[in-house]
């Protein structure tokens, strides 16, 4: 896509913004923290000390602390951008450190289980919003980070009950300034919708590309050589972050089961079209299909360019 970020902010939206975990969602929101001037101080930590090497090597952020607990001192906002299984042993260590008034978010693809894990170590009188950024791509690591990632891209924020409003318009602000949509739901709503557009997708992608290399009569040189583009986009899904996709699954188990159990019977059905011949269902079926990946296109939201690499124009 041709948009750019805009210029910097002349007044940051926080004071000083500590990340926690420095992958690709983190080190992005580093990079574009620093582009914008979206924190007057950028803090950064991670779990591993090469990662944090790595992080001072590259310039991403102002401090880089070996604990989470030193990175969240006098933290104005906190974004934990850990694998979602993470989240509440960091909470534990970073909550006797939490400033009064401090914000502190995460970037995880499920809320329902990130709150009943995170909640319970916030302490009083600071607030705690759930967020999930949309956005992202099969590579991971602090190089792989681009300050453009969240460009027209949706953040999904879930306030809980009695939220205090302020903090949510801070939190709203700073994605909103990283360039992103921001819309707010409950965590149920979210782990139903995420479960539909990619969660499940995830998981099909898995499940695809493992039985193509479980298939005895096919030879592994034989399914890379004759990939086309559907297979190669598969792989590039199923190369993302295992993980992360191993505590995403981990933790919207219900939702997931029950798009599954929805994705089953739908299946079934076009098995039953192509048994029976049936064109003008596969046909009907098929079209539908294909306004819908119209309709994404028209709102901004993928490029009509094909591009199975997802190759990124600002790497930096």
């Amino acid at each position: 896509m041709s948009e750019q970020l805009g210029p910097k902010l002349e007044r940051p939206v926080v004071e000083r913004l500590a990340i926690i975990g420095c992958g690709l969602i983190g080190s992005s929101l580093l990079r574009v923290a620093r582009r914008r001037n979206l924190a007057r101080r950028i803090v950064a930590t991670d779990a591993s000390a090469p990662v944090r090497a790595r992080v001072v090597e590259l310039g991403l952020a102002d401090e880089v602390h070996d604990s989470a607990a030193d990175a969240v001192r006098d933290a104005d906002l906190i974004i934990l951008c850990a694998p979602v299984g993470a989240n509440a042993a960091i909470a534990a260590e970073i909550a006797p450190a939490l400033s009064t008034g401090a914000i502190v978010s995460d970037v995880g693809s499920v809320k329902g289980a990130v709150a009943s894990a995170v909640a319970p170590f916030i302490p009083k009188g600071v607030h705690f919003i759930p967020g999930h950024p949309v956005a992202g791509t099969e590579q991971s690591g602090p190089d792989a980070g681009f300050p453009t990632l969240f460009l027209n891209r949706w953040c999904i924020l879930t306030p809980p009950a009695g939220a205090d409003p302020h903090a949510v318009e801070t939190l709203s602000a700073f994605w909103t300034a990283a360039g992103s949509n921001v819309e707010t739901m409950s965590c149920e709503h979210h782990d139903l919708v995420l479960a539909i557009t990619s969660h499940v997708p995830h998981l099909i992608a898995y499940n695809i590309v493992g039985t193509a290399a479980d298939l005895e009569e096919v030879t592994q040189s034989e399914v890379i050589k004759f990939s086309a583009g559907g297979f190669r986009d598969f792989t590039r899904i199923a190369a993302s972050n295992p993980t992360m996709w191993r505590d995403v699954f981990l933790n919207n188990k219900d939702a997931v089961l029950e798009i599954l159990g929805r994705f089953t019977e739908d299946l079934s059905a076009l098995q039953r079209m192509i048994r029976w011949g049936d064109g003008d269902g596969l046909f009907a079926l098929f079209t539908r299909t294909r306004d819908i990946r119209r309709s994404i296109i028209e709102i901004g939201q993928e490029s009509d360019v094909p591009d199975f690499g997802r190759h990124q124009s600002d790497p930096q």
